[in-house]
């Protein structure tokens, strides 16, 4: 598979959020680029009430009974849907041999912070209650099996995804085996040097987009709190973090914010991953169709959760051979 970069970036700017943008509009384009009528890998999905909150329950044909995925999406905390993450979460879970859950939070501006992360906290709580009770009716004879989420979330759902995980009591974090990040949007407090510096851009978003997405999704005085921008959080709600794995590209303005998360978590001894892919945009993982990245990315992350061996050696071994095809 030929890389087409330019139909790669022309796709992912339908993420890109203005003041000349309408919201619906935004949510329109979203959902006609990144929609499928066919989900990839014959996965099942279905819809479900989590809490209240609808789900998408997305099911390979082979998954783990203990472990299951929740997706946090992105979209500029005012856009992104079901429809619109399903074929790229139907990936991932498919790569992870895990059941993935994807709910319909409420977005913003019509419901601004902390809406959308109630609707996510009730979503954690349903399909936690639910996977303890399908392993306490369990056949397989497996008494040790400890429920196991695997946290992903991309871009302002990074926020999100983080908030959630502050909040939880010990019991729940637990059980959280890993996190996983994609171009996470991590500080919107006004001293943020992509905020200062005079245009900051990429392929896909400047600071000004992500400025205008923060004031859609809650008024300034939260801009510093570490349920909003996570690169606030303090010793106390990083305590006890589960491992992170941050996948970027080398061309994003949120790759300074991604390196201070990893030292902050590394300085009081958790693990943080930040795998950066050389030449890339932000959410190059979603135009499949166009960047064989893109499928190298699902399937290193599929190895982490599987423990398959999957060395950065590897990775360039395959996009060579996928070049010379």
């Amino acid at each position: 598979m030929n890389n087409d970069r330019r139909a790669a970036v022309k796709k992912l700017k339908n993420l890109y959020l203005s003041p000349k943008i309408e919201i619906a509009d935004l949510r329109r384009r979203i959902d006609e680029a990144f929609s499928a009528v066919f989900l990839p890998n014959n996965v099942d999905c279905e819809e479900r009430l989590c809490g209240g909150v609808k789900c998408d329950v997305i099911s390979p044909v082979m998954f783990s009974s203990n472990r299951v995925l929740l997706y946090i999406h992105g979209g500029s905390f005012v856009a992104g849907s079901r429809s619109s993450y399903r074929p790229f979460v139907a990936a991932l879970a498919n790569a992870t041999a895990s059941k993935a859950y994807l709910p319909e939070f409420r977005l913003a501006p019509a419901h601004p912070f902390p809406a959308g992360l109630e609707d996510i906290q009730n979503a954690f709580q349903a399909l936690f209650a639910e996977l303890e009770t399908a392993l306490s009716m369990s056949s397989d004879g497996d008494s040790e099996k400890k429920p196991e989420v695997l946290l992903m979330a991309d871009t302002s759902g990074a926020s999100l995804a983080l908030a959630l995980l502050f909040g939880l009591k010990e019991e729940f974090r637990s059980a959280i085996r890993q996190v996983v990040l994609f171009s996470p949007w991590l500080d919107f407090s006004p001293e943020n040097d992509m905020f200062t510096s005079k245009k900051v851009s990429d392929e896909v978003f400047t600071a000004d987009s992500v400025r205008y997405s923060i004031e859609n999704y809650t008024h300034k005085e939260n801009w510093q709190n570490p349920l909003v921008s996570p690169l606030k959080a303090g010793r106390d709600l990083l305590f006890n973090f589960p491992p992170v794995y941050i996948q970027m590209g080398e061309k994003e303005i949120f790759y300074d914010d991604a390196v201070m998360f990893q030292a902050m978590l590394r300085n009081l001894g958790r693990k943080c991953e930040l795998d950066v892919w050389k030449g890339m945009m932000p959410m190059f993982q979603m135009a499949d169709e166009y960047l064989s990245e893109a499928h190298l990315a699902v399937e290193k992350i599929g190895a982490l959760i599987t423990a398959k061996d999957y060395s950065d050696e590897s990775v360039r071994e395959i996009q060579l051979e996928l070049e010379r095809n």
